[in-house]
């Protein structure tokens, strides 16, 4: 069955992710695990207030029932009827330190089903970055591990990713992406199964190699207030890109995940303020001038 082996990758990477991020922070993540009265259940990874992640989660979920929600049939609305299993791994990392940036990936596998039709199935994930400090050789970094991954699958892949996380990864109410991105994909199915499933494989199987060597070089640099400040404004983006405009949240809750998983995305400290701008030419002002802008790093 094809989805007991997408189910055996995605328990072993939330396991050795998490392994690999309780050696970075040096604190152990609480493991909760859970189930969905309608059909299904996860297992939660969670740290709060450890000695590097101010905030973070690695989840695994697997869902299943007897119809899909409307996050999942307004793109695709000839699913409706058909019962579903959806699966993936998730996670968020908020660092406490201003200059170590946020950090998302996801990868997940999802089928729908009817009798007497073939089954309806596709992957889809990606990862993103969003710094508060910008700092080009991590951006550099970063987007070169996002395309060695996908470099195995042709030269036009990390292009056509790249710029759909661009694209997906935008608060449009604001006009402005949410951090630097890296690559995003929906709705894989084609060549064939293996194919996808070596694609979203290969994406997983490389964060840590995107993140932590980025993490490690920020952990330690000295702060203050005025960082910490503008890191819980710039966060204030992150909640409301998941919150208005994120499928995976929507499709989360319409179907009745575990809203403590589901929610675990957000940051402990957050503020907004009213038209705030920063200085010029300032270290924030850079954020938005030289790094959230959509560019091309490799």
């Amino acid at each position: 069955m094809n989805t007991t082996r997408v189910k055996e990758y995605l328990t072993n990477l939330q396991e050795s992710i998490v392994k690999g991020l309780e050696q970075a922070d040096g604190k152990s993540f609480r493991r909760d695990k859970w189930d969905r009265p309608e059909g299904g259940g996860g297992a939660s990874c969670v740290i709060e207030e450890g000695n590097v992640f101010e905030r973070g989660g690695v989840n695994f979920s697997h869902v299943y029932g007897g119809g899909l929600p409307a996050s999942a049939t307004a793109a695709r609305p000839e699913l409706s009827g058909r019962s579903f299993e959806a699966m993936g791994v998730s996670l968020v990392l908020h660092p406490r330190n201003p200059y170590a940036p946020t950090v998302h990936m996801n990868v997940r596998f999802f089928e729908a089903r009817k009798e007497g039709a073939d089954p309806v199935w596709w992957f889809g994930g990606g990862m993103d970055l969003t710094p508060y400090y910008g700092h080009e050789e991590d951006a550099i970094h970063f987007h070169q591990t996002c395309k060695d991954a996908l470099q195995p699958f042709g030269d036009d892949c990390y292009p056509r990713l790249k710029k759909w996380c661009d694209e997906y990864f935008y608060l449009k109410h604001r006009q402005e992406p949410r951090g630097i991105g890296g690559i995003f994909f929906d709705d894989l199915n084609q060549p064939d199964f293996e194919t996808c499933f070596n694609l979203t494989k290969n994406v997983g199987d490389h964060f840590l190699k995107a993140y932590l060597p980025i993490l490690e070089r920020r952990i330690n640099a000295p702060f203050g207030e005025r960082e910490r400040d503008f890191q819980a404004y710039r966060r204030g983006r992150y909640v409301e890109f998941n919150l208005v405009w994120d499928r995976g949240t929507l499709f989360g809750l319409q179907t009745g995940g575990r809203t403590e998983s589901i929610l675990m995305s957000l940051p402990p400290v957050v503020k907004w303020r009213y038209d705030w701008k920063p200085q010029a030419g300032s270290a924030e002002d850079k954020l938005y001038t030289d790094f959230i802008t959509g560019k091309d790093w490799v």
